[in-house]
């Protein structure tokens, strides 16, 4: 398995509209082979940020690296943006990818 995150700083009152742009888009994934699931995490609230990550489960690297060359990622990413024109970041959104060694799952858990 292969975990794909991007970190985002979003600047403090632009919560609600980083949210929207992300409830809001057509994003493709399911039409990918080897995607697993996604999830947005929200974290702590800085001085300066709220931090959010973006966290997407693939079947293996490779699978990852198909979604990063499709036209479905062009599609999703090309949509992905702030009505207002004012970014909602402190700088970019650091990408993190991570190769699953160890998993563990309680059997009866819930989502």
């Amino acid at each position: 398995m292969f975990i794909a995150m991007n970190r985002f700083q979003v600047k403090i009152g632009s919560e609600a509209a980083f949210e929207t742009v992300w409830r809001t888009r057509e994003s493709y994934l399911s039409n990918m082979a080897g995607f697993v699931e996604f999830h947005l995490l929200k974290g702590p609230v800085l001085e300066d940020h709220t931090l959010y990550s973006s966290h997407t489960v693939w079947v293996d690297k490779a699978a990852f690296e198909a979604w990063t060359k499709s036209e479905e990622f062009r599609r999703a990413h090309a949509r992905a943006d702030n009505k207002t024109g004012e970014s909602l970041y402190l700088g970019h959104p650091k990408f993190e990818g991570f190769e699953v060694i160890l998993s563990e799952r309680k059997s009866s858990a819930a989502a």
